[in-house]
């Protein structure tokens, strides 16, 4: 489906959430070194976690406020809800005011506001778009978003490291714009009777304790669980990407030259060496995606998964035994290659042991291991004080590598559950 076909809302939300996710992509991965520095590593990784646990609530609650209250009336209010934390987050940041406390409850509240927005915006697609197409408008959106990784924390090491009040101030008018743009620009797609009817007969936890019962599918099924358990390690590790990583990155590297032609040199400090590297990650997986998605079809599917696990242990114990800019673009393309090998299987295999009757619901309950996953990770922070970096990072490539060990037990539990439904039909 070409973008010249699609729905007017779609085309909006595509100029307004590029322009939003560049700018928040400028400050988004330097936060954990700000909060580092203002807290202490203990301190920051336990607030990081606490964020992400008000995040995951927010997130279970999205779809529903979705479906009651409309996905542009939802868009809207989260995009404005994250343009006025960002703004208060500038002025807790500011040539007038140091307060670090009020920056991080802003952080949580933009948090917040960013679940509210993202399951409207999901559901927004699913509304105007045939079934066919969805796949191909779901891509189009996904390589917006990388392609802001890449621009956006190249722009933050110029622009962010020096002028973190203007930027972050910038970030919160773009939000409020986007929010500007959808509330005068788009119209509302939800079907009035799923938010006029029983929908509004539910009270506000409703929701969250339909979504918690749903998850206990994976105590009655052993194949699911090690894949939930097998993939928090791997989401753990991937995190790292948002939390550890930039701070060791930052206290590893004061200034050390890149590069060298003649009389110029290219010379990096640590906030900069970072933000190309973590642009190479956006930029590797919006050139590659498809390709290593094609070539991982020819391999089974157990080895692709345990593969995978162990690159992402091999690079993460990487990052944590050098201090050379080279080497940690090395372990982040290795880094990356993990990533890429299981982005377009997973959720096949999930429909693969999934029973008919309840796809639906194994599906809802995948999403567990990322967050889980995304809530466990700050705790890397705190580690990383407790015994050192070359340990941490140690333990977080063991993790890593352990899961392919967990997914070889997964497959052979689902192989030995496909032999007993044959014998038995």
């Amino acid at each position: 489906m070409r973008i010249k076909d699609w729905d007017y809302n779609l085309k909006i939300r595509l100029v307004g959430e590029g322009l939003m996710n560049i700018t928040f992509w400028m400050f988004f991965p330097f936060l954990t070194i700000f909060f580092a520095d203002a807290f202490g590593k203990g301190k920051a990784g336990f607030l990081l976690i606490l964020s992400q646990v008000f995040s995951v609530l927010a997130n279970l609650m999205g779809g529903y406020f979705a479906d009651r209250f409309g996905r542009k009336t939802m868009m809207v209010v989260g995009a404005f809800g994250q343009g006025l934390s960002f703004m208060i987050f500038a002025l807790s940041n500011s040539p007038w005011l140091q307060l670090p406390t009020l920056g991080f409850i802003c952080f949580a509240f933009a948090g917040v506001f960013g679940s509210f927005y993202w399951p409207a915006s999901q559901a927004m697609v699913a509304d105007v778009v045939a079934e066919k197409d969805r796949s191909s408008v779901f891509a189009v959106f996904y390589t917006s978003i990388n392609i802001a990784v890449v621009i956006g924390p190249i722009l933050g090491a110029i622009f962010y490291v020096r002028y973190p009040f203007e930027v972050l101030l910038g970030a919160g008018i773009m939000c409020m714009f986007l929010s500007l743009l959808l509330a005068k620009q788009t119209r509302e797609t939800a079907p009035v009777f799923q938010r006029e009817t029983d929908i509004n007969k539910q009270k506000w936890y409703h929701p969250i304790i339909k979504q918690v019962k749903d998850y206990h599918i994976i105590f009655k099924d052993q194949t699911f669980l090690l894949y939930i358990v097998a993939g928090t390690l791997v989401a753990m590790t991937f995190m790292q990407l948002d939390m550890i990583i930039p701070v060791y990155i930052t206290d590893m590297i004061q200034q050390q030259e890149m590069l060298r032609i003649g009389d110029w040199s290219l010379t990096l400090n640590g906030e900069q060496a970072f933000g190309v590297v973590l642009s190479e990650n956006g930029l590797l997986v919006a050139l590659f995606t498809i390709v290593i998605t094609k070539w991982m079809t020819k391999f089974k599917e157990r080895n692709v998964f345990m593969i995978s696990s162990i690159i992402y242990g091999i690079a993460i114990f990487i990052f944590g035994q050098t201090g050379s800019i080279w080497i940690f673009i090395f372990s982040m393309a290795l880094f990356t290659l993990a990533e890429l090998m299981t982005a377009g299987i997973q959720q096949t295999f999930v429909s693969k042991i999934a029973p008919e009757n309840m796809r639906g619901q194994y599906f809802a309950a995948a999403s567990l291991k990322f967050t889980v996953g995304r809530t466990i990770a700050p705790i890397a922070i705190p580690m990383s004080l407790w015994f050192g970096y070359p340990i941490t990072f140690s333990i977080l490539g063991g993790l890593a590598i352990f899961s392919a060990f967990l997914y070889y037990m997964m497959f052979q539990k689902a192989e030995k559950n496909a032999l007993q439904n044959v014998e038995a039909s």
